[in-house]
């Protein structure tokens, strides 16, 4: 693994838009690298943290891709955006999601692509190719989860024995009522609550997101000022997604359906490190997954160098021969 991951240059989307979906909806897409290059698809992570500064792109040889990545309902720049339209939240679900992607897919006249994606992104890659399998050519996964009730309850209290301080502080925020789960605290202030209701719960929330990955040898501790624009958002989708165990219908109901997409050649990517989202997720999926590859970075947790640097591997793998010319 060489010590200086290559990156592709920055590059800008040469095609962008809003498609009208569900719900009054309107999912940002954009389109960069090649016009005639393999399709494949970006799946940001979350719920909630949209493309933002578009470094995704990076990953892919622009060259032999043409490169989609989109907003996720309610984020970004997507409208609206969920915070603006509380009341309607229950119109922001896994389903509706995988039906957005449809609806990009369809639009953009693509017949399949690669999809991958990052955290959270891989949940949604993965729901995505088990409801449309015939669609998706290869999976491109960093930082696995599926987000089961387990992977909830491990990353909102059980690894509170390992931060037990920074716990108690966001459980007693969370003025959670008897026998009701910390997640389901913060989802109810952020979906229903009055704006200070909303902000203090939000803020008590970003506070932990910076506690636990602070193991992660590329996210030291550290005090990050609170930007409503984005983090807002943020709180609101995580807390109303994991309440709802990502709004699958089984705790492990991507596990149970991998038998639909396990012909699909697929790379699964994780940190050992990822104190967050440990990697027997990553290792329980590749055992049930023959195409798949598993490849564990021992130095990283959710996110680093190394990991973007296996990440483009892998989509080097599957990239079709070099194309001469862009047009």
């Amino acid at each position: 693994m060489s010590n200086h991951p290559i990156v592709h240059p920055p590059l800008d989307p040469f095609n962008a838009g809003l498609l009208s979906v569900s719900g009054r909806n309107e999912i940002y897409w954009e389109i960069s690298g090649n016009p005639k290059g393999k399709p494949a698809l970006y799946l940001h992570g979350g719920p909630g943290t949209a493309l933002r500064s578009g470094d995704y792109r990076n990953h892919f040889d622009p060259q032999q891709y043409c490169i989609v990545g989109i907003d996720q309902r309610g984020c970004g720049r997507s409208r609206p955006l969920a915070i603006h339209t509380l009341g309607e939240l229950d119109r922001n679900t896994a389903q509706l999601l995988i039906e957005d992607i449809e609806a990009v897919r369809k639009h953009l006249y693509i017949e399949t692509w690669l999809v991958s994606g990052v955290s959270w992104g891989t949940t949604l890659a993965l729901a995505y190719a088990q409801s449309h399998p015939s669609r998706v050519s290869e999976l491109v996964l960093v930082a696995v989860t599926t987000t089961s009730r387990e992977e909830i309850d491990w990353i909102t209290e059980d690894v509170g024995r390992i931060f037990p301080e920074a716990w108690q502080r966001f459980e007693q925020a969370s003025r959670r009522r008897g026998g009701e789960r910390i997640v389901d605290a913060y989802a109810r202030p952020l979906a229903t609550g009055n704006i200070e209701d909303r902000l203090r719960a939000a803020k008590a929330w970003n506070d932990w997101e910076l506690t636990y990955i602070s193991l992660d040898p590329n996210s030291p501790p550290q005090k990050r000022s609170f930007d409503e624009e984005q983090d807002l958002p943020f709180a609101t989708l995580v807390t109303h997604y994991w309440s709802n165990d990502g709004f699958l219908q089984n705790s492990r109901e991507i596990s149970r359906h991998i038998p639909t997409i396990s012909h699909i050649p697929a790379v699964l990517i994780h940190g050992r490190r990822d104190i967050s989202s440990p990697a027997i997720t990553a290792w329980r999926l590749h055992q049930l997954w023959p195409a798949s590859i598993l490849c564990i970075v021992e130095s990283e947790g959710h996110g680093g160098p190394q990991l973007r640097e296996q990440m483009r591997i892998a989509l080097e793998s599957f990239a079709p021969p070099p194309m001469i010319g862009m047009e």
